[in-house]
């Protein structure tokens, strides 16, 4: 919808970088401006992570030539690259952390004298409260710190290959020089020699296989004695995992770049898909390439790519509710807090706005059945892991079941029977007291766990995943990843690879730390319980994020709009 305005400020300017949160959006906006300005067609480009590198370079030289006038990019034109400043900085969406934002704007008047500026285009009305909390928290200069993983021993692992690679390593030397690593300083000896046991031997579970046997002592010092065991590591190295992706070429051979298996999976021959700013026709998919030629179609499907998603930081949500707490108070003094007034107003009428110290529950019963929206404001992360907390210690007083939706400000429980309000008006729901054996009972870590591992035994060298132009598919390395796992949680219960699966998921897919810390701070928050009687400017997107995970987009989009039209005539 706000296409056209977008459209003006690259037309008002001489260059232009178009920053999006996702891959797939960047496809998304740089085809939406081609379409409307089909004479932009040499001077606008696209640039993400799964372009080929040929295709990245060539946007770079242009930029630095000034040869574009626009750059559709997600985080990849972040850092690390080195081009003449740009006129502008357009954010689509919110940032969702404020040193990203200031990142993303310093693009713009990199040189000294010049003021970096940026807009941002906000992808639904609620995104302007962000907007304004980034800017009052750039003013304040509040920016998020940045957490280093915590001895990740798959690193460690790959790294005693890379270093028996060279002129090898002694143990006690390499010991305290990894000690030496931030990330490493609380390593202790007994892990160390696990780890160098496991690169030694493959540990109890796999030291009958000699493939896993990669470095051996030899005068005292640690070697790889074979060599097909080097080759393999050198072919191999890295510890940027994702999902196996497979080569886009054109016919000719040109590549395009990558996307992931799972996408590719679905697309049977003469399916179209818009990738690297092109609409490509899907000819057939052999040796992990897909062959492809260009569409005459105008509307192809777009890749999904995993891990796009990103939660709200803590320090932007704190300040998001601040701004709530001041339009509460009716102070509306930012233009972004002046254009959301109107809906803010609604949220009043229907419910109430929470201040800072207040948790906001909203009570509604519909045809679907009793939904119960309790708003956090702790990031999409810590409420999906709320959710089936709640649900779980909910369904242990009363049997029940539920259906859980989330967004960054909150989320849903919906169930066929009056969900019980007792447990949250006396704080029991929200006790951190065995709040570890809660998590592990209300949701499938060894699963999650799992499907963490399969990263983890990449980098621990522990899959093979081919040489290059004979990759093996991503469904050989999840078979492979996965029976490894198993064998080592029935055969070596304390294998560390495992136990650091077990950890990465609760530290970084359910963020347990802040989860925990959400907890103390809904305990000392006064509640506020409403029935309402239909849905708020708040608990409408959480409804909406619940529908998209049933329906097409296209009919999510038609029944988004007669909820939308029931909205307004409820207003007038």
């Amino acid at each position: 919808k706000l296409l056209p305005q977008v459209l003006e400020k690259i037309e008002s300017a001489s260059s232009t970088l178009i920053f999006t949160n996702t891959r797939s959006q960047t496809e998304i906006w740089f085809q939406e401006i081609l379409n409307a300005r089909p004479d932009w067609e040499h001077v606008i480009a696209l640039h993400h992570g799964s372009l080929d590198r040929i295709e990245r370079d060539t946007v770079e030289k242009k930029l630095r030539q000034g040869k574009l006038r626009c750059v559709v990019c997600t985080s990849s034109l972040d850092l690390g690259v080195d081009f003449t400043p740009v006129d502008q900085v357009i954010q689509i969406g919110s940032p969702k952390g404020i040193a990203r934002l200031m990142q993303r704007a310093g693009r713009s008047g990199h040189q000294p004298g010049s003021k970096s500026r940026v807009v941002c285009v906000p992808t639904n009305a609620m995104e302007l409260i962000e907007i304004a909390a980034v800017r009052r928290s750039v003013e304040d200069r509040i920016i998020e710190s940045r957490y280093p993983v915590a001895q990740p021993l798959d690193v460690l692992a790959q790294h005693m290959v890379t270093v028996a690679l060279g002129n090898g390593f002694r143990a006690d030397e390499l010991f305290e020089e990894v000690r030496q690593v931030h990330a490493y300083r609380h390593l202790s000896r007994r892990e160390f020699d696990w780890v160098l046991n496991f690169a030694s031997t493959g540990g109890p579970s796999l030291g009958a296989y000699p493939e896993y046997a990669k470095i051996a002592p030899n005068n005292g010092q640690y070697v790889v004695s074979k060599q097909k065991i080097a080759h393999r590591h050198r072919m191999n190295i890295g510890t940027i995992t994702a999902d196996a992706s497979i080569l886009v070429k054109f016919t000719n051979g040109r590549r395009l770049g990558a996307v992931e298996e799972r996408f590719a999976a679905k697309l049977k021959p003469g399916d179209c898909f818009a990738f690297a700013g092109r609409l490509l026709e899907h000819i057939r998919i052999r040796d992990m390439t897909l062959w492809v030629r260009k569409c005459r179609k105008r509307k192809g499907s777009i890749p999904q790519w995993m891990g796009g998603r990103m939660p709200l930081s803590t320090q932007l949500a704190e300040a998001v509710k601040e701004r709530l707490d001041e339009a509460r108070r009716n102070i509306h003094d930012s233009p972004e807090l002046k254009a959301v007034r109107p809906l803010l107003e609604i949220q009043s009428r229907r419910s109430l706005i929470p201040r800072k110290n207040e948790l906001l529950i909203e009570n509604l019963k519909s045809r679907e059945g009793n939904h119960l929206f309790l708003f956090t404001f702790a990031g999409h992360l810590v409420n999906e892991g709320l959710g089936a907390l709640f649900s779980y210690r909910l369904s242990k007083t009363t049997p029940m079941s539920f259906s859980i939706a989330t967004n960054d400000y909150g989320l849903e429980l919906l169930s066929d029977r009056k969900i019980p309000s007792t447990s949250f008006e006396n704080g029991r729901i929200f006790t951190t007291d065995d709040l570890l054996k809660d998590i592990l009972e209300s949701i499938n870590v060894s699963e999650m766990a799992q499907r963490r591992f399969r990263g983890i035994a990449r980098v621990a060298g522990l899959v093979f995943q081919g040489y290059p132009g004979r990759q093996k598919s991503w469904g050989q390395v999840q078979a492979s990843s996965s029976l490894l796992f198993k064998v080592f949680r029935r055969y070596d219960p304390g294998n560390l690879l495992v136990e650091q699966s077990t950890r990465e998921v609760l530290e970084r897919q359910l963020e347990y730390k802040r989860l925990s810390i959400c907890l103390n701070r809904l305990q000392s928050a006064r509640l506020q319980l409403i029935d309402i009687s239909q849905p708020t400017p708040l608990s409408f997107p959480i409804m909406v994020n619940r529908l998209r995970t049933r329906i097409s987009s296209e009919k999510l989009a038609d029944r988004v709009r007669r909820m939308q039209l029931k909205m307004v005539k409820s207003t007038k």
